[in-house]
């Protein structure tokens, strides 16, 4: 079995692939929600400016040395 993952771009090609998936040649798995990347793009949208990957890394540091010096 081989897995791959398609973007679906026309709704015609959901209907063909809904359509194999009926005739059992193919499955269809919807592909869960990262629940924490969501609510970071929630959170960027209401800023004018967010945060870089740098500065939450440095911060995440910054929080784990406190509880660790503990």
């Amino acid at each position: 079995m081989n897995t791959i993952r398609v973007d679906i771009l026309n709704p015609k090609a959901a209907r063909l692939l809904k359509d194999l998936a009926d005739l059992n040649l193919i499955a269809i798995q919807d592909i869960p929600k990262n629940g924490f990347e969501t609510i970071l793009r929630k959170l960027r949208a209401k800023t004018k400016s967010a945060p870089t990957l740098e500065e939450i890394t440095k911060e995440v540091e910054l929080v784990r040395a406190k509880r660790y010096a503990k």
